[in-house]
């Protein structure tokens, strides 16, 4: 029997926009649920998704009877259906999602954020929503962002810890089918005959919801400026008019007014992006823009804001242009050049293509999506057996134990110091990313062991060239792991766990494998005190997964008593004929 899974958002259109690759790729390893505020029961049937559509009243205003009554019903549901996994998107539906799963004990919650509303609030307004958001991160046992800038505004605004939340590959929610969005001659000829848009005008698009925090008129305002230089300039909006704001747009670009188009709604954007030139979109808040990717697939530039979100969907001056929020001036510049340099267009529109093809893969998100599940599931199985270590007991134990060896090793820490500076010279320490829980990249801090020494073309020697007698000795001893303390201290590592591997072992890893970073990685660990850089890959792996399915305070006690023996006895510190670890490339049976 498969598990059962819910996935909870408000608005149909997320469903229909967003979410088909995803639950497409669940309905083979879930019994698939879905609660939407929408009456079409057949939702699921015209996505391909073989599953139940559930209707709950998610209005994305406040209301507080509506909403109490949306909050019982899903945890009726819940209750009732006991599913071993929920997931929700949006801010209502995450709120009452994850509060309702809570409360019936679901093993694994997890929300997506695709913006947040408080972005651009402030006052009570704007603390009220931040709340509403960390209720969400308290309840959820793990969260994604759709972005890797949303995920840093997040932790630096504390709605959540480096370790709880995650992007899916380069972010997005679903990724781009480049087959579906595409420059298609056949429908910029139909769409521009609709409008009667000359063929040889440029077309700039909007395409999103028509509000304030879109920056439409914004939009307007550079509009109107740029159609008095160019004759041949048009723009067509799409979306509908959530605050009216359709009336005070036409009023900003009155003078140009038969080249201002509007569409209140679409089905097929894949047509409408194949009529533009260039996509537009001037927000105050945003979260990844999923709109823009799909125009890249269209071969569209992008003109946006420079805020968190957008960054990551537009590489400034090279899949298109980003300018300061809320400057009509600079956005004005912007668009300006790209719609007025036509070799400028067709270079940013091509690049965006090749990005949209190389880093947003509907399949690989999906997958990426799945196999997150199945880590969630196996640690919330692990961490039945030894709930209260693992919760609470874990880190007490970290924390303790790190600032104790903290306290008693900087005598001995200075010394080693003083020795890599001497003999090695700066830095003294060595810095480097590394993926830490869940694979969320952390900053791993050891004692520098290699020298910089290069060959007569300036690269770096080999390893074993630059490893030396003083980097022999620290590694051999174990000195260079000292500064790790500190990455334990702060809650990026554990004193026992599978050590911090390369970031680019990430896509090596078999879905099995990559379980290993379901526990915080470690200074020492089970495989390196059963062989260390004696073992093959695979015999490390194995006493990883070995650690994280049955991780107790016993274990732990263990492996530090054999640790100490280990860097006594000096036993497998290299591989024969590897100055260090041999690179993992991947496992023949995955």
């Amino acid at each position: 029997m498969k598990p059962k899974a819910c996935v909870v958002v408000a608005s149909e259109m997320t469903v229909r926009a967003f979410l088909g690759p995803q639950l497409r790729a669940m309905q083979d390893h879930y019994d698939v649920t879905l609660v939407v505020n929408s009456p079409a029961s057949d939702l699921l049937r015209d996505l391909g998704v073989a599953g139940r559509v559930k209707r709950v009243a998610l209005a994305r205003a406040i209301s507080v009877p509506g909403d109490v009554r949306a909050l019982l019903k899903l945890v009726r549901l819940m209750r009732r259906e006991r599913f071993d996994l929920v997931h929700s998107m949006t801010p209502k539906a995450g709120l009452l999602a994850m509060v309702a799963a809570q409360l019936s004990q679901v093993p694994v919650r997890i929300h997506t954020f695709t913006g947040q509303v408080w972005a651009t609030r402030t006052g009570l307004s704007r603390a009220l929503l931040k709340l509403a958001d960390r209720i969400i991160v308290r309840c959820a046992s793990y969260t994604l962002a759709d972005s890797p800038s949303q995920r840093e505004f997040l932790i630096g605004e504390r709605i959540t810890a480096p370790d709880r939340i995650a992007v899916l590959g380069r972010g997005s929610v679903s990724g781009v089918d480049i087959t579906r969005f595409r420059p298609d001659a056949g429908r910029r000829r139909d769409v521009r005959e609709r409008f009667h848009i000359p063929d040889g005008s440029v077309v700039v698009l909007f395409v999103g919801r028509l509000n304030r925090d879109k920056g439409v008129l914004d939009f307007a305002r550079a509009f109107a400026t740029l159609a008095a230089e160019f004759p041949d300039l048009h723009a067509l909006v799409v979306g509908s008019d959530e605050e009216a704001l359709r009336p005070a747009m036409t009023r900003l670009c009155a003078k140009h007014g038969e080249r201002l188009h509007f569409l209140d709604h679409t089905n097929v954007p894949e047509e409408i992006l194949a009529a533009g030139d260039l996509l537009c979109l001037p927000s105050y808040r945003e979260g990844f823009g999923s709109v823009v990717i799909e125009a890249a697939a269209a071969g569209l530039p992008a003109v946006a804001s420079r805020i968190y979100g957008l960054v990551d969907a537009v590489v400034d001056g090279r899949t298109g242009l980003l300018h300061a929020t809320g400057d009509v001036a600079d956005l004005t510049a912007c668009l300006r050049r790209v719609a007025g340099t036509a070799a400028l267009r067709h270079a940013l529109g091509s690049a965006a293509r090749d990005r949209a093809a190389r880093d947003f893969s509907p399949s690989i998100l999906a997958s990426g999506l799945l196999d997150l599940y199945a880590r969630l599931a196996a640690d919330s199985a692990g961490s039945a057996k030894n709930g209260w270590y693992r919760r609470f007991g874990k880190r007490v134990f970290d924390f303790v134990g790190a600032a104790t060896a903290f306290v008693l090793l900087v005598p001995l820490g200075a010394v080693v110091a003083v020795v890599v500076r001497l003999c090695l010279g700066t830095p003294v320490l060595f810095w480097q990313s590394r993926p830490g829980l869940m694979g969320v990249p952390f900053w791993l801090v050891k004692f520098r062991t290699m020298s910089d020494r290069r060959d007569g073309r300036n690269n770096l020697l080999p390893d074993a060239e630059r490893l030396g007698t003083v980097g022999r000795f620290l590694r051999a001893a174990s000195l260079d792991e000292l500064p790790e303390l500190w990455n334990v201290l702060i809650g990026e590592m554990s004193l026992i766990g599978p050590r911090p591997l390369l970031l680019a072992y990430l896509d090596r890893y078999s879905p099995r494998q990559a379980r290993r970073h379901l526990v915080r990685p470690g200074i020492t660990g089970l495989a390196q005190v059963s062989g260390r850089n004696g073992l093959t890959w695979e015999e490390k792996f194995d006493l990883d997964l070995e650690y994280v399915d049955h991780c107790s305070l016993g274990m732990d006690l263990k492996i530090l008593a054999r640790t100490i023996w280990q860097v006594i006895s000096r036993r497998d510190i290299n591989q024969s004929g590897h100055a260090t670890a041999e690179e993992f490339t991947g496992t023949v049976s995955r």
